[in-house]
């Protein structure tokens, strides 16, 4: 952190020293906050969003009914991306940079990144693979085995890291989830921001604004956007919602329900 750098509020001085840590060994960090459900419109309308420009996404995650990878803090993900082909990811988090092998840094499917948001932060480790357009429903339709979404070196990171006994084809679909993401960039800041609006088959939603910048301008990058969306009304102090897990427990109760009893 660079002389005179803003301090992120709410963090104990251990955690800045965590953190610290954390972002000398990543790759990316990616700042982020949810916007509550009541303000979503406000908020869209603040920022000059235009639903029209939004790309549409299709999410699906691989889980036990029970959600065990999630628990051991594993996630296994298929994407579909409209106007583009599909990808698969597996991500471990928490992860430490300076422990992860060599071999797995070196790759250029892996990234380390650090999400922020508001109050807490966390280290990833991911590994991607992209594929042909009709992969994920290929799996979703079962003409295409789940270990066949993932790549060789997806594989063996998931191996790795997976609790004993689960390989990838005994894990069971979750979703899909309809996500509409746009890319713009507020003149004020001059820094390309994401809005990701992800709609749950309840009808629920999640609107999650994010920007990703290097290691080093982080806590700057942080103050610059958070200046910039208080601004424009934007509310920092709602209860952060995490997408993944969102997805994850509503399928898992699904899941549960449609069990014979």
């Amino acid at each position: 952190m660079e002389k005179g750098a803003n301090r992120p509020e709410g963090l104990s001085a251990d955690q800045l020293g965590e953190l610290l840590g954390l972002l000398k060994g990543a790759d990316s960090v990616e700042l982020k906050l949810t916007v509550p459900e009541s303000d979503q419109r406000s908020a869209a309308t603040a920022l000059e969003l235009d639903v029209l420009d939004a790309q549409i996404r299709q999410v699906i995650f691989f889980d036990t009914p029970e959600l065990t990878l999630n628990q051991a803090g594993l996630v296994v993900r298929g994407r579909r991306v409209q106007g583009k082909g599909d990808d698969s990811v597996v991500k471990l988090r928490p992860v430490v940079p300076a422990e992860l092998p060599s071999r797995l840094r070196k790759s250029d499917n892996f990234v380390v990144e650090v999400d922020a948001m508001p109050g807490g932060f966390a280290c990833s480790g991911t590994l991607k693979a992209e594929w042909g357009p009709h992969s994920v429903q290929e799996v979703l339709a079962g003409d295409r085995r789940i270990r066949k979404l993932f790549s060789d070196e997806q594989r063996s990171f998931y191996a790795a890291h997976a609790p004993d006994g689960i390989g990838l084809d005994d894990l069971v679909p979750l979703g899909p989830i309809n996500v509409l993401k746009l890319k713009f960039v507020p003149t004020a800041i001059r820094r390309r921001m994401v809005a990701e609006l992800w709609l749950y088959p309840d009808g629920s939603r999640i609107l999650e604004l994010s920007t990703k910048c290097a290691p080093a301008d982080a806590f700057q990058v942080a103050a610059e956007t958070k200046a910039f969306l208080a601004a424009r009304g934007v509310d920092l102090s709602g209860k952060q919602q995490t997408k993944t897990r969102t997805a994850l427990q509503y399928f898992s109760k699904v899941q549960a329900a449609a069990l014979p009893v």
